[in-house]
């Protein structure tokens, strides 16, 4: 009996195990932002891939331009896990997808390691860590600091138990005394290893401006700055004791599985999308959920094309930085005016943050006014500090050509412009949470288009991708009925 016991207890563990995958992972967090994170996860991406390891870079939050050097650094594409755009299942089934077995997925995490939404550190990185089984290598800067570095540690090992703080990067060194003190106080009070110790880089390795890095599309020298990353990091960083680290990770069950289509809308519908280095953020879900549903995409260059194809049944403007190539938008007349015309014959419309700037009337960057596709009667004017930053919810109270009233949508806003307007524009948007347009609103409307500073995450609101094709089908069959 005993033995027919211990066959039993056998098959349903090797059961059990081959329903779950082994994905070598690790989060690489710190203390606050701009402790160096971006810096070393980059340069550990790189490094490993100069190594001929598979890298899967996730990007933890919110962000576009993190992932997008993330994602060069790595040669895929960086995924954004964020719990409180989207349900936690909804996250786990998106690392399954997306994650390697055979190589190392990387979580670069953001703010500080415990800080979230309230003071329990709701939605943190965390917490996303626990979610994920994945261990925690914190990155912590050491200008003017000795031993008080392992009280912090020991802060952080010991604020919650359960969260897997593996090893420590130092960042930002002085000197080999400086280092040895630090890592001395660090092992011996914790138990932590301390895997690298950074010193201060002289020069900017990242170029940066008023939202952050400079997006890598425009910044000439992405890949040289990539390679000294990894440079560096192979000079500062145990990388044997850090991928021993993330082999020894317990596997996860098994959620690869693709949702069903939820409609099915006409194939083949055309969706221009603004693809320059004016307009890059993108989410790569949104893109790949229109190719999901049997829908073409359009690359369309506000910059160098004429005018916008004339078979599109949709257009989808995601945000950038149309201010700092706004005169460049502004010479573009002929493209300008196709927009106007298309929306005035009801194409439908959706534009995101920068979508919004082009939009509008025209845009006031550094003492200048530029006119843009004027579709709306605003201009748009770039204060000095950011007048909307965070997470939006909002919610539709007014009939519009994408989403039904009362539809819940959770994304999130950065920007530093604000409008000013010369009469009453429609919106179709309620703000729960965040600033938007202001007012309490937000989600400019004018006939099939639709414009916010609200930035979605198809993973995150599903009724979004089913409200853009649907726009673009009733506009197909629209046009055949003309």
């Amino acid at each position: 009996m005993r033995v027919k016991g211990g066959i039993k207890v056998f098959a349903w563990y090797y059961i059990a195990l081959m329903n779950k995958v082994h994905l070598p992972r690790l989060m690489l967090a710190g203390i606050s932002g701009d402790c160096g994170k971006t810096l070393v996860s980059l340069g550990l991406a790189a490094a490993w891939r100069r190594r001929g390891k598979t890298v899967a870079p996730f990007k933890k939050g919110p962000d576009y331009i993190d992932p997008a050097w993330l994602g060069i650094a790595a040669g895929k594409p960086a995924r954004n896990l964020d719990t409180w755009m989207m349900d936690s299942r909804v996250v786990l089934e998106s690392f399954m997808r997306h994650a390697v077995s055979d190589g190392m997925n990387l979580i670069e995490a953001n703010r500080g390691l415990y800080d979230g939404e309230d003071a329990l550190g709701t939605h943190s990185s965390a917490e996303l860590s626990k979610l994920l089984k994945v261990p925690v290598i914190v990155i912590i800067p050491t200008i003017k600091i000795t031993r008080t570095v392992a009280a912090l540690v020991l802060g952080l090992q010991s604020l919650d138990r359960n969260v897997a703080l593996a090893g420590v990067i130092l960042n930002r060194v002085a000197t080999s005394r400086q280092e040895a003190l630090i890592r001395s106080s660090i092992e011996e009070s914790t138990g932590i290893p301390v895997l690298g110790a950074i010193r201060r880089i002289t020069g900017e390795l990242l170029a940066s401006r008023h939202l952050g890095l400079v997006t890598p599309e425009e910044y000439r020298q992405s890949r040289g700055s990539i390679d000294r990353a990894a440079d560096i990091i192979e000079e500062s960083v145990d990388l044997e004791k850090l991928s021993l680290i993330a082999e020894k990770t317990e596997p996860i069950e098994e959620k690869k599985k693709s949702p069903d289509l939820s409609f099915a809308p006409t194939p083949g519908l055309k969706i221009g999308i603004f693809r320059s280095s004016a307009f890059t953020f993108y989410y790569p879900e949104n893109l790949e959920e229109i190719d999901r549903y049997g829908a073409v995409k359009v690359p369309v260059d506000p910059v160098t094309d004429n005018g916008l194809p004339a078979d599109l049944d949709a257009l989808y403007i995601g945000g950038g930085f149309p201010e700092t190539h706004a005169s460049l938008l502004s010479a573009n007349e002929s493209f300008r005016r196709s927009v106007l015309q298309a929306s005035q014959r009801g194409l439908p419309v959706w534009a995101e943050c920068g979508g919004l700037i082009f939009l509008c009337r025209s845009v006031h960057w550094q003492d200048n006014r530029y006119p843009m596709a004027g579709i709306f009667p605003a201009d748009i004017v770039l204060d000095r500090k950011p007048a909307g930053h965070g997470y939006e919810e909002v919610v539709v109270d007014r009939p519009n050509a994408f989403l039904p009233t009362g539809a819940v949508l959770r994304g999130h806003e950065f920007h530093y412009s604000r409008l000013e307007s010369s009469g009453t524009i429609d919106t179709i948007f309620k703000v729960n949470r965040g600033i938007g347009t202001g007012r309490g609103r937000d989600g400019l409307v004018y006939k099939n288009v639709v414009a916010s500073y609200l930035h979605l995450h198809a993973l995150g609101s599903a009724s979004w991708i089913e409200g853009l094709l649907c726009a673009a089908d009733r506009f197909r069959q629209c046009r055949k009925t003309e």
